[in-house]
């Protein structure tokens, strides 16, 4: 089989999945006339779903070169694993995990989110239980909903002023942002293609000051938007590397894109962002400590482990419901109903695995990004995560 044909295969398997699970394709940048053949197609069966994918990781790497050929592969090998599951087939946790995000986890120390609890404790100074101080500042970084929108385009400005300097962008991309209700989750980005994307930030989650700057920069800049554009630029204008027109869920794309997502502020602003933040909120006349911020963060930080520790021991552990709410409330210091809502997502057939993109991805990226070699700076290093086609073993092999 030639490159081409290959990857029109791969794309049109790809985009048979959104027909078994609507949502599977998050974005879709190709050949329009591919989309509406595949739609018009018989709904696919999952298992002959499974066996195209592994008949196309048979024909690899197709005269590809190689970092070309193992991002296909990965992906076929998550596509195989997710009709299999689809087809019916019982598939363990951490191999589904695995399959998904070429990443083996396993769970967390309790150790280090003791040490956490300490660390927060100690900033959130004051008297009583610490759950009850962290939801207290929780409480009161609420952002006004009057002033949601407006603090959204002052971050996105000032976050654009600097990618558009350090990692440069088409002049003509452009960002829709929409203030949105009745979702499950905080931010979601939609890209259009064409260097165009549109933000909705959820307003029923009373968005917090100091995750706002962090939840831009995730979806904005140099985040999702800025990854799909440079993507789009270097390696399907430039390269012709079409498998990049599509973005599939429960890939290794996600990880390495949450992880990318996850770490823009720090590759934007730096570690000590919580000044840079001040100063944007002081200009709306919102007052904003960014220092106990920058320390609740970090101490935050180590609690990452905590949800995909509940997943394991949902999925994995097969523990009861209410053991798995009492483990989220005990680490990450959340009421019950906050615990059960992440349960839910936890829950999803579809997302279940999901958790591990954010737990994982950051991990991976972090620690890659800071052990780059002498003389390679950070914007460099990124710059590269930005480009190229990676996933997670080329990380892990380089």
């Amino acid at each position: 089989m030639d490159p081409g044909t290959l990857i029109r295969e791969y794309l049109t398997l790809g985009l048979r999945f959104d027909r078994v699970e609507d949502g599977y394709v998050d974005a879709f940048t190709g050949d329009a006339a591919l989309r509406r053949e595949v739609q018009n197609e018989p709904p696919p069966d999952p298992a002959a779903l499974a066996r195209r994918a592994a008949q196309l990781q048979a024909e690899l790497p197709a005269g590809l070169a190689p970092d070309r050929a193992a991002f296909v592969g990965a992906h076929l090998r998550a596509l195989e694993c997710a009709a299999r599951k689809f087809a019916g087939e019982q598939v363990g946790f951490v191999d589904e995990v695995e399959a998904y995000f070429d990443v083996r986890i396993a769970k967390g120390d309790p150790e280090r989110y003791r040490e956490a609890h300490a660390k927060l404790d100690e900033a959130l100074d004051g008297t009583g239980p610490l759950a009850e101080r962290v939801q207290a500042h929780r409480a009161a970084e609420e952002i006004p909903p009057a002033r949601l929108e407006e603090a959204i385009h002052a971050f996105s400005s000032a976050l654009r002023d600097r990618v558009r300097a350090t990692f440069p962008l088409p002049e003509r991309e452009t960002i829709t942002y929409e203030v949105v209700t009745d979702k499950p989750w905080s931010g979601f980005n939609y890209y259009l293609g064409d260097y165009r994307s549109t933000v909705a930030v959820n307003a029923d989650l009373k968005q917090q000051m100091s995750n706002l700057p962090r939840l831009v920069a995730h979806e904005s800049y140099p985040g999702h938007h800025t990854e799909h554009c440079r993507k789009e630029a270097g390696l399907v204008e430039d390269k012709g590397q079409a498998e990049q027109t599509i973005f599939l869920v429960n890939t290794p794309q996600c990880l390495m894109a949450e992880g990318l997502a996850d770490l823009a502020l720090y590759a934007a602003v730096g570690p000590q962002w919580g000044s840079w933040a001040t100063e944007i909120y002081a200009d709306l006349g919102l007052r904003f400590d960014g220092d106990r911020a920058e320390a609740v963060s970090e101490a935050t930080a180590a609690l990452a482990d905590v949800r995909q520790d509940a997943a394991l021991m949902l999925h994995d552990e097969h523990r009861d419901v209410d053991d798995v709410v009492a483990f989220l409330k005990q680490w990450l210091l959340v009421n019950d109903e906050r615990a059960r809502q992440m349960l839910r997502f936890l829950s999803s057939p579809l997302w279940r695995a999901y958790t591990s993109t954010y737990v994982e991805g950051y991990r991976l990226l972090r620690g890659w990004l800071d052990a780059r070699p002498d003389g390679v700076t950070l914007t460099e290093r990124f710059t590269t995560l930005l480009d190229e086609p990676l996933i997670p073993s080329s990380l892990r092999s380089g």
